[in-house]
């Protein structure tokens, strides 16, 4: 097999050459990839701005929302004691709170017994209902539940019997206590207040007697079985709003104040004062959540479309006119008017104005002030649209952004641009390179046949000279 290399015939450096051609004929590419990287620093760049203006956008929306100016908050005095949340439409208002009993679940426990000793067979018959307890003697009324049968068995120690009570799923619950006498049966209603109480009626097979020492009766058997020990009996939360009595059975208050759930967690001794106003410091953290949200975008665009005189770098949009023009269409509304006779009309009359920049600034002192008028300060941001345009300074900005950032908004579009010039910009530098393939095709095939042409004239002409040296010896 012949072995060639190109500039063998010729003597040139055939690869250097070509490959300089070649080069020469992609030099448009390094232009081409300049030009690719700028569009892909613009698309991220826009990217951030959509991000950010839909933060703005969602800000604005919610200074348009009624929820977010008609919020209550509610303070209490001792709020160890008393305290509240805000559970529906709450109108401010004040009252105090005092609480005389808290709701309880009713506990029972049975003497000591030997350990993992049986106490007797039978049945137990637990029933739920209301002892009247407070005036001797106890009078129990049944529930509307129907009574709960547990069968004890002659070998069932307490920890069987807790355990039967438990798989019942009723109104009670059983735990077995061990202490150095031995252990103990307590039995405790799942729920509290008055009507969670329960009687446990005792049925004893009569060969194996003891069961009644778990009965708990004392309106029939007083002193009997559980009734002689100590007795939790269950109660309800005895409380006064402004001197009227109220009464639940658990520790909250749902419906007692319309649009508040009170919770009381201890006796009190002296009148707790619950006051419910305007929710301002919400109002305030969404007011500051919609300057810090314009801020960001403004802070962005200012970047992106200015030149730093001192490295002598341009900002990713610089020239940009839908940067600019964004920046200076948002600049243009926070300088506008709420229209109507509101005692706010612009955002300076709040506390929010423009710095150099474009920044927007909050003073907190006249924010402040302008909170303690809720409503006008609400129409300042929340006054719908009439016709076209106009309204509140909130639902200006949300009207302008919306669009904006619509499915065939603007944002979207100018990232739609920036993506087809991607793709056009990497078909030219295909083209590039396609032709610079066909070039060094070309090139290294003419000089193939150069070096091939070359080769055979110096083989031509070495024979030549060798006959024509043969020949002047002859002659001599």
């Amino acid at each position: 097999m012949a072995i060639s290399s190109a500039g063998i015939g010729s003597g040139l450096d055939v690869n250097s050459i070509v490959t300089q051609l070649v080069a020469l004929e992609k030099r448009p590419l390094t232009q081409l990839q300049t030009k690719a990287a700028t569009i892909q620093t613009k698309l991220s760049a826009y990217s951030q701005v959509k991000s950010l203006l839909s933060t703005f956008s969602d800000a604005a929306a919610k200074l348009t929302r009624d929820g977010s100016w008609n919020g209550m908050t509610v303070t209490s005095s001792n709020s160890a004691a008393v305290s509240a949340t805000v559970s529906g439409i709450a109108s401010a208002t004040a009252f105090g709170v005092s609480v005389q009993q808290m709701a309880r679940a009713q506990s029972v426990a049975s003497a000591p017994v030997v350990k993992d000793a049986p106490v007797g067979a039978g049945t137990l018959t637990i029933q739920l209902g209301t002892w009247l307890h407070t005036t001797p003697p106890a009078t129990f009324t049944p529930g509307t539940d129907s009574p709960l049968e547990v069968t004890v068995g002659a070998d069932d120690s307490l920890t069987t019997i807790a355990a039967k009570i438990n798989d019942t799923n009723g109104g009670v619950t059983a735990t077995v206590l061990r202490d150095a006498t031995g252990e103990r049966l307590l039995v405790r209603s799942k729920e509290t207040g008055e009507a969670s109480g329960f009687r446990i009626q005792v049925s004893e097979d009569v060969d194996e007697p003891g069961l009644s020492a778990l009965a708990f009766d004392p309106e029939n058997a007083p002193g009997a079985g559980m009734a002689a020990n100590a007795v939790q009996y269950a109660q309800n939360t005895l409380a006064k709003i402004n001197g009227i009595d109220v009464v639940s059975v658990n520790t909250t208050f749902a419906d007692a104040i319309p649009g508040l759930k009170l919770t009381v967690s201890q006796v009190t001794t002296d009148e707790v004062s619950m006051t419910v106003g305007a929710d301002t410091a919400a109002m305030k953290k969404n007011i500051q959540d919609f300057v810090n949200a314009y801020n960001a975008i403004n802070d962005l665009l200012s970047s992106s479309t200015k030149y730093d005189a001192e490295t002598k770098t341009a900002g990713a949009l610089q020239g940009d006119n839908t940067a600019v023009g964004l920046q200076g269409a948002l600049r243009m509304l926070t300088m506008g008017t709420a229209g109507g006779t509101g005692a706010f009309q612009r955002l300076a009359d709040a506390g929010i104005s423009m710095e150099r920049g474009g920044k927007l600034v909050v003073n907190n002192g006249k924010l402040d002030a302008a909170l303690k008028d809720p409503v006008a300060l609400k129409a300042l941001f929340a006054t719908p649209a009439e016709g076209s345009g106009g309204g509140g300074i909130a639902v200006q900005f949300r009207n302008f952004t919306s669009p904006l950032l619509s499915l065939d908004g603007l944002m979207n579009n100018k990232a739609d641009a920036l993506n087809e010039a991607v793709k056009r910009n990497t078909s030219e530098q295909d083209k590039v390179n396609s032709r610079a393939a066909v070039v060094e095709k070309r090139l290294r095939a003419q000089y193939t046949a150069l070096d091939a042409k070359m080769g055979s004239l110096s083989a031509l002409n070495s024979y030549i000279s060798a006959q024509v040296s043969q020949w002047n010896k002859s002659n001599s």
